[in-house]
Order: structure tokens, then sequence, then C-alpha cells
């Protein structure tokens, strides 16, 4: 599913960098944002002016924003109260910027998302561009303590919410059944032909790879829409033909704290992103016989034969 410009070269600068002076104050608090330069990338790819993009799960609105500035018309679904007045807040200053396209965002589980979208825009959006919650160790931001007499970092904004029903709190079994449910209304919102980018990695717990880029293609598959690309869209910087690498205090950590123990862990440098298009011919994708969502059965079997192997990612 690869092609000819499947690497995108999405961190020319820092995404810090990238969201100065176009998110209100406030947004940076969100553990796990969508990064700007794949939003734009993907937005500029496979939509034109005036198209419509949603993000079911738009947390502070990055996918939004960027549509926005692009001259695209923005949709978002955001499950936390908190990130959705935030993203109401960036679509709104992004909208006023640019003064070309409109943005929504709704509150509410992306699961009901065909309910929650205005009924104007159903089988109307061109592009969706979404990332399942995942992979606790990218996430938050440290505080140092020397300013308080320690020597030492405090851990902060490092959750989603403390909201048990929200998937970011769920087992990937549970997360992957909900995610091929809200892929299933993402593909009632496309148009005919429309597009699904879903940005994603692998990530380890004790040592275990949990293989979730191909989890996503399974739960995609079961959702009813066609695979049509894997691209790897860059984390890092390229200079002078070499990788500059951005990692996180966390994402040092975790990969020191892994290599003592023997895991041969790497530092996150880029994100998998999965695309895939809806039929101009959709049929409903058909159960499996025992009743397991099909994203679930693969899961399983994927990891299984993971199991006691290891590798960086």
């Amino acid at each position: 599913m690869t092609g000819p410009h499947s690497l995108w070269n999405t961190a020319p600068t820092s995404a810090p960098a990238q969201r100065k002076g176009r998110y209100v104050p406030g947004s940076s608090a969100h553990p796990a944002k969508m990064h700007p330069g794949i939003a734009a990338h993907a937005i500029a790819t496979y939509t034109r002016p005036g198209d419509l993009v949603l993000d079911p799960m738009c947390g502070i609105g990055t996918t939004l924003v960027e549509a926005l500035h692009l001259g695209r018309n923005a949709l978002g679904i955001e499950y936390e109260p908190q990130w959705a007045t935030l993203a109401s807040r960036n679509t709104r200053s992004a909208a006023q910027e640019t003064g070309t396209a409109t943005g929504i965002v709704r509150c509410g589980d992306a699961r009901h998302l065909t309910d929650l979208a205005p009924a104007s825009a159903r089988g109307k959006a061109d592009l969706v561009v979404t990332s399942p919650p995942y992979g606790p160790s990218v996430h938050g931001h440290v505080r140092s303590t020397r300013d308080t007499g320690e020597n030492g970092v405090v851990k902060k904004d490092f959750r989603y919410s403390h909201d048990r029903a929200n998937l970011a709190h769920v087992s990937t079994d549970r997360l992957l059944e909900a995610f091929t449910e809200i892929l299933t209304q993402c593909r009632t919102m496309l148009r005919p032909g429309g597009t699904v980018v879903v940005t994603t990695r692998p990530w380890r717990e004790r040592g275990e790879l949990i293989d979730l880029p191909s989890a996503v293609l399974a739960a995609g598959k079961a959702a009813g829409l066609m695979p049509a690309e894997r691209c790897v869209a860059l984390l890092a910087g390229i200079r002078d033909s070499q990788l500059i690498t951005r990692p996180s205090f966390f994402q040092m950590k975790n990969v020191r704290d892994a290599r003592r123990q023997g895991i041969p862990l790497s530092v996150v440098q880029h994100e998998d992103v999965l695309i895939f298009t809806k039929s101009r011919r959709c049929a409903d994708p058909t159960p499996r016989r025992d009743g397991t969502p099909a994203s679930t059965a693969a899961f399983r079997s994927r990891t299984c034969s993971q199991r006691g192997r290891h590798g960086g990612h």
C-alpha cells in the first residue's frame, strides 16, 4: 500500500513551533495532540479548498485549525468538555483569522457521530483525519522542582481525563471495538470516494509489542473502508540528510529504562499513517460468525504472534 509519496516530511520544525500563534492559551495542556504538520499534509493532499474535513476525536481541534487555515470547512467531535471548549475556541480563532471557511465543534461520544453532527453534513465529508488514544509513554509534560529546593521533575498534563468511560482508559481490545464503531460512523459521514487518514504507532507494555497500526488496519476493513495507502509521517526533522530527533522527556526516560532491562527500544521518530477510502458503492462489513469484531480478532492474532519478540519502533 506504499507509493512514491509515502514518506511525509511533516516536522521541519517542532510541533510547538508549528502551533505558535495559531492556538489559544491552554492548548498545550492536552496530553496527546495531533501533530499540526501531519494534519496539514493530509488535508493539503486529499482535499481541495471548500471541502469538509472531519475529526471525530478532535481534542483541542488541531485538525480543524489546520483545515481552516487551508481554506477547508471543519467539523469536530470531542468527548471531554474541557477539550471541546478549547477546540471551539481554537476553531473560532482560526475561522476569524482566515475568514474563508466555517468550523463546528460538538461535544459527545464519537460512537454517536451521526447523531451529533449536523444533518446537512451527513454523507458530505471529503476527509476524516483522526487518531485513537494510545501509548501513555509519550503523554504529558514535566516541570523542574529545582525552584522548590528539590532535585527532580514533576509530571503534569498527562491524562485526558479522570472519566473511566473515556477510551483512553479502556483495554486495547475495547479500544479497537469502539474505534471500529467510530470508523463505521465516519464511513456514513463521508461522501462516496471520500478518504480517511488515521495516525497511530506501536508501543510496548512490559516488553510486549502492541501492534496498533495493524489492528487499526483491521478496524478500518471491518468498518467497510478500503485500505489505500500506508505512509510514514516524520516526527523528526531532516538536516544534511540526517534525522534530527525531538523526543519528549518521557520518551527518553522510557527508552533508557527499557534498554536497562534489555529491551531494544528506540526513540519514536515517525507516526504510521493509514489511509482508507470509501467505496462509491459501499456495503456494510460482514460480521464474524462468532460475533467477535474483526478488528479485535485480528489484533489478538497479531499480538499473540508478537509475544516474546522484541524490536524498536
